[in-house]
């Protein structure tokens, strides 16, 4: 029997719906055109945004499919990197494209995620256990009780910005630079027009002078920082300054964002489900399987992007060589098919930890288990103190579709 012939682009059951409008994220708004798209055209092209034209893919199990393939589906910086506003063919005026590890394909990902991942392997990670919990213990104690407060500001930055310090043996007074650049590499927004491009470099140059002086002095005085782990390979001590600067926003973004937006969705999240809440807090041991949760339920990175090598099909839709490809883990994450009543958060969720929140594949979050720890000390420090974090008032967001958080979440605590 004959199969059917792959549709072509412009075939879709329903008209476009261009998913990466910033207003959809400054509120909730991404919800419906999502479970939109799921339901009637889970894989489709769009061929007007402001980050111009995209194949949209929205459900669970093409995403995998795609994030298996990377000879096929490339991640490379060459045509425009891992987030979606990159052009393929040509540089957005006033771009440099920064090479780093997660936009690469084999064999050089290999060898530079090999240089790194040992760092966050399951001992280092141990190891750094106790540190975690002095820090969260004290950034908890200083907080006041009944009082409102921002705790994206006091907790979630605070307590990752410290990590990354840590993590590259960064001048501890300095740290909040970490966060300001972080801020600056992962707004893809910023990619829009020639002047906030140009803002974005230069933030952005600036961490590399301040990194390749705490580079140099890691050539005479070297330590077990990720700095030092780079000096002494063979895959990343000879980077050009792009490569150098693309690797730093890689690991500050992947090291800052996910765990920040996490952390956020702690207090966020279990407002809105009292009874998921009062689950939790009448028995700690579902706190690592609720991190799981709420990093599905949150999805702090929105979306990764991948480039067509080759004209290829994917579930029947016909692609070109060169298309953009955008995964929207934030819709994977609620898909229905692999969780039931994706939208809610169910602490004691038995497959949480099928979410795509740290990506698939090759190219899975080398930091993983280093992010799951900070969230688990967070809520275990909780737990002991027997504290709530009560919201006070709906959460301002950050008006973007990659990464996908919060700048302010006002608390006030109280004991349970």
């Amino acid at each position: 029997m004959a199969t059917a012939a792959p549709l072509e682009r412009t075939q879709s059951p329903i008209a476009p719906i261009d998913v990466s409008r910033k207003e959809l994220y400054e509120g909730e708004g991404w919800q419906e055109p999502f479970r939109t798209l799921r339901a009637q055209a889970p894989i489709q092209y769009v061929p007007d945004s402001e980050f111009g034209p995209y194949w949209s893919v929205s459900t669970y199990k093409p995403i995998v499919h795609v994030e298996a393939l990377p000879k096929i589906f490339s991640s490379s910086w060459e045509y425009g990197g891992i987030a979606i506003p990159g052009k393929v063919d040509e540089l957005i005026e006033g771009e440099i494209r920064m090479p780093m590890f997660i936009a690469m394909d084999p064999p050089h990902h290999t060898a530079q995620r090999r240089t790194v991942a040992p760092s966050f392997g399951p001992s280092e990670v141990a190891a750094m256990k106790a540190e975690v919990q002095q820090r969260t213990a004290e950034v908890l104690d200083s907080l006041p009780i009944g009082e409102a407060f921002n705790w994206v500001d006091r907790v979630s930055i605070e307590l990752t910005t410290g990590m990354l310090a840590r993590l590259f043996d960064f001048p501890w007074e300095e740290r909040h630079k970490l966060t300001y650049w972080s801020d600056m590499g992962g707004n893809v927004e910023a990619m829009k027009r020639p002047e906030d491009i140009a803002k974005r470099n230069a933030a952005l140059f600036e961490m590399g002078a301040a990194f390749a002086e705490l580079w140099q002095q890691k050539v005479a005085n070297p330590g077990k920082d990720l700095i030092s782990v780079m000096l002494r390979s063979d895959a990343m001590s000879t980077m050009s300054q792009e490569e150098f600067i693309g690797n730093l926003i890689l690991l500050i973004v992947g090291g800052n964002d996910t765990t920040r937006n996490s952390m956020s969705a702690f207090a966020w999240g279990l407002e809105q489900f009292p009874d998921q809440r009062a689950k939790l807090e009448a028995d700690p041991s579902l706190i690592p399987n609720a991190v799981q949760e709420l990093v599905r339920w949150q999805t702090p990175l929105a979306h990764m992007r991948r480039t067509v090598q080759e004209d290829t099909e994917l579930d029947g839709v016909a692609m070109k060589k060169g298309d953009k490809v955008v995964l929207w883990y934030i819709s994977a994450n609620r898909d229905e098919s692999v969780f039931a009543d994706a939208d809610k958060v169910v602490v004691d969720r038995e497959n949480a930890r099928r979410h795509l929140s740290f990506g698939y594949g090759i190219h899975r979050c080398v930091g993983a288990r280093v992010a799951e720890l900070q969230l688990t000390t967070l809520l275990e420090e909780m737990a002991k103190r027997r504290l709530r974090a009560n919201v006070v008032r709906e959460p301002v967001r950050v008006a973007t579709c990659f990464v996908h958080g919060y700048k302010e979440v006002m608390v006030e605590l109280s004991h349970y």
